[in-house]
């Protein structure tokens, strides 16, 4: 992400079709203190989705609320992603975007209020059948103050289709 503050909090969740244990490499993205709340969830370190609420995150349940104690008088970027599109074994559609919110004032963050401007709609976790386990990343970044952010058209229509490093949504 072009311009943005080194990355700040990172808070990970796995939904998938089989059971499977976290390795090393996924438990490491777990850190910050972001808080990730569904109806039934709270996700404040890595955790894999229990069958009987994984119908419930992709069909019923809108947005989470985020929540960042730590959040300081400034602004930032908010970004839901799949880094297994369409599946983890060939994602060739990694980091899927599926939430940008931009211009998320730190006070309204530390009570859970995701109030700012919103780049691409929230689209809940929705991994295809038999497609394995996806891990849906949170992320939060410092927003460079005074910086207009904004999405160019292909990153709009495509969500941000790549790698990590092609998928960068926020220009600054």
């Amino acid at each position: 992400m072009a311009g943005l503050a080194p990355f700040l909090v990172l808070s990970a969740f796995i939904l998938g079709a089989t059971q499977q244990n976290l390795n090393t490499l996924d438990a490491s993205f777990c850190h910050g203190g972001l808080e990730v709340i569904y109806p039934e969830l709270d996700i404040d370190k890595c955790l894999m989705i229990p069958k009987k609420l994984r119908e419930k995150v992709s069909t019923v349940w809108k947005a989470p609320q985020i929540y960042f104690t730590r959040a300081q008088q400034k602004k930032y970027v908010l970004v839901m992603v799949d880094p297994d599109a369409p599946s983890r074994t060939k994602p060739t559609s990694a980091y899927w975007r599926h939430w940008l919110v931009v211009n998320i004032q730190g006070k309204a963050l530390k009570k859970g209020q995701i109030q700012g401007t919103t780049l691409t709609d929230y689209y809940p976790p929705t991994p295809p059948q038999k497609s394995g386990f996806h891990r849906y990343q949170f992320m939060l970044f410092e927003q460079p103050a005074d910086a207009p952010l904004s999405l160019t058209e292909q990153e709009k229509s495509s969500r941000g289709r790549g790698s990590c490093r092609e998928s960068a949504v926020v220009k600054i």
